[in-house]
């Protein structure tokens, strides 16, 4: 596992981790929300016997990276293409989880000569969706938070920052508060010990230096997104938790409809904590 640092635009530094097979097919994993470039992946040793070499950040206000007040989703491409040029990449693929998700598909809209192939697991459609109810079948407290983010930054940063420095402390904490909200299947992921410590470890990254990066990301989802996803060309795979509450299947659901030629695949009895034990498969599909 090697960690560097790379040169954002503006000056920016942005924390990157590269595992795996330093020689290997190039796959960015963009992490959930919140999360950091230490989130769940399959072990160096595992990723090497696939023949991937798997690329992760901060995205920025998370971690080691640096904020960008006011980013879009779609300003992740272009942090995307500076670690992809600072690695020396022509081609890449790219994979986001959750809050990952959005910014994955920003990469395969903004970056068609350079991304061979995109894959979204339990994704956000845009806040904007013609025919989506968008807080439909969501969790209560996701729909709390995004309510107040449409309000904008100062109806929500005292609440996140308050909230960050707890998780900070207590990183099992931010589990237990969703422990309530999830169906069996979830609680049987967040429990097992594997997943557990990776999720520690990402929360305690994640929060380093303040709640900014979960801020901008919620911020980010609610407002337009700087791109349509129905300009994409790129092959997009998509995958979803039939059970999911906190990212509902209807958004992947939308998304497979509107985005040209993307595969959707919707796993009954799964949810969205799920989509940690379908990583491994899409890294396989992402690597060709």
């Amino acid at each position: 596992m090697v960690a560097r640092t790379v040169e954002a635009p503006g000056g920016r530094a942005l924390a990157v981790e590269v595992s795996g097979d330093q020689q290997g097919s190039p796959v960015f994993l963009l992490h959930g929300t919140p999360g950091s470039r230490v989130g769940p992946a399959p072990r160096s040793s595992v990723l090497s016997r696939m023949g991937v070499r798997l690329i992760s950040f901060d995205r920025p206000g998370y971690g080691d990276s640096d904020r960008l007040p006011g980013r879009r989703v779609a300003e992740a491409a272009a942090d995307v293409l500076a670690i992809a040029d600072g690695l020396g990449l022509a081609e890449f693929a790219v994979a986001g989880r959750s809050g990952g998700g959005p910014h994955a598909l920003a990469c395969a809209a903004l970056l068609p000569e350079r991304v061979s192939r995109v894959a979204a697991l339990v994704s956000l459609a845009p806040r904007n969706a013609e025919g989506l109810d968008w807080y439909g079948g969501m969790t209560p407290s996701n729909v709390r938070e995004y309510h107040h983010a449409e309000r904008g930054l100062l109806r929500i940063e005292d609440a996140f920052q308050l909230r960050s420095r707890v998780i900070k402390r207590d990183p099992v904490r931010l589990i237990k508060d969703l422990v309530p909200e999830l169906p069996p299947t979830d609680r049987t992921v967040v429990t097992d010990p594997g997943i557990r410590r990776m999720l520690l470890s990402t929360y305690r990254q994640a929060f380093r230096y303040g709640a900014f990066g979960w801020i901008d990301d919620v911020l980010a989802f609610t407002t337009d997104w700087g791109f349509r996803v129905e300009d994409i060309r790129v092959p997009v795979r998509l995958w979803h938790g039939a059970d999911d509450q906190f990212s509902p299947v209807d958004h992947s659901r939308w998304l497979a409809d509107n985005i040209p030629g993307a595969e959707l695949y919707l796993e009954p009895g799964a949810a969205h904590f799920g989509a940690f034990e379908e990583i491994t498969s899409t890294l396989k599909w992402l690597a060709g």
